[in-house]
């Protein structure tokens, strides 16, 4: 019970903050459509589940020495394709992924200085808010889920209090890829629903794709993650990134994303969202 409330609020609270700020209007120059009751439903619940894996996230169990030391035992055991990243551990690279994590954020910022995206700041925050909050939602409740450790875990140079803590755990997946790729796809894509002509769309989508690759390599550098997390953090982020505009194209759309609510069987309601599919 406490909980859906804490999710209405949060509803509730993201709703007004976007209605105080602007309504969007749904011009025939913006190649997007917002629509308040299915993206606040989307957008609430993103921010919801976000809120729940953090929970899972800061409740994880630090691990025993004797679950260290078998960890350690069994390190030949890890793929091949992570196996190389065993041992890993840098303070300096997790200072250097800051630099193009923190660029990827300001990326979309950049578009405002298009005339023809400006003129929808507000819809394009929201489907930036949009586009965020559901990569949180998905990394959180993956982190808070699963155990794995960190490359630097297996590191007998890092002080054994850090390679015991729960946050040694958390190397499934990169979460800092992720948001990284959901922010860089969602600027590339806007840029090039609002510009399909422009010359500069091979720039800005090398860059979009470059990006969020250095943020996985100086944390695979700094200990961080392995190779499988850095690349489905990446893939993840990049879907995102990629179809949270896409899915709110004002031409036909073949997918659609629809609220849906009901009573259940046993009396209960429920409300939530659905893709559609129109063939």
């Amino acid at each position: 019970m406490i909980y859906l409330m804490i999710m209405k609020k949060t509803t509730t609270t993201l709703l007004l903050l976007l209605i105080s700020f602007t309504t969007f209007s749904q011009t025939k120059d913006s190649p997007y459509e917002w629509d308040w009751v299915r993206d606040g439903i989307w957008t609430g619940a993103a921010l919801g589940t976000t809120v729940t894996g953090y929970s899972l996230i800061i409740g994880k169990d630090d691990i025993t020495e004797a679950k260290l030391q078998q960890e350690v035992a069994n390190q030949d055991n890890i793929n091949f394709i992570d196996k190389w990243a065993v041992g890993y551990e840098s303070e300096a690279a997790i200072g250097q992924s800051n630099i193009p994590f923190a660029m990827s954020f300001a990326s979309p910022f950049v578009l405002l200085f298009d005339d023809e995206v400006n003129e929808h700041t507000a819809q394009i925050l929201g489907l930036y808010l949009e586009s965020l909050s559901t990569t949180a939602g998905l990394y959180t409740v993956t982190a808070g889920l699963v155990n794995r450790s960190r490359p630097y875990v297996y590191n007998e140079d890092v002080s054994l209090e850090r390679r015991l803590i729960n946050n040694g755990q958390r190397s499934f997946y990169s979460g800092h890829v992720a948001a990284a790729a959901t922010a860089t796809f969602f600027a590339a894509k806007v840029y090039s629903d609002f510009n399909p002509d422009s010359p500069a769309k091979v720039w800005v989508w090398a860059g979009a794709a470059t990006i969020p690759a250095a943020v996985g390599y100086f944390r695979i550098k700094a200990g961080q993650h392995f190779l499988t997390d850095v690349l489905l953090g990446y893939g993840l982020g990049a879907v995102t990134g990629y179809f949270v505009p896409e899915l709110h194209k004002t031409d036909d759309s073949v997918i659609e994303v629809v609220p849906s609510a009901g009573m259940s069987a046993t009396g209960d309601i429920y409300r939530g969202i659905g893709l559609q599919m129109t063939f």
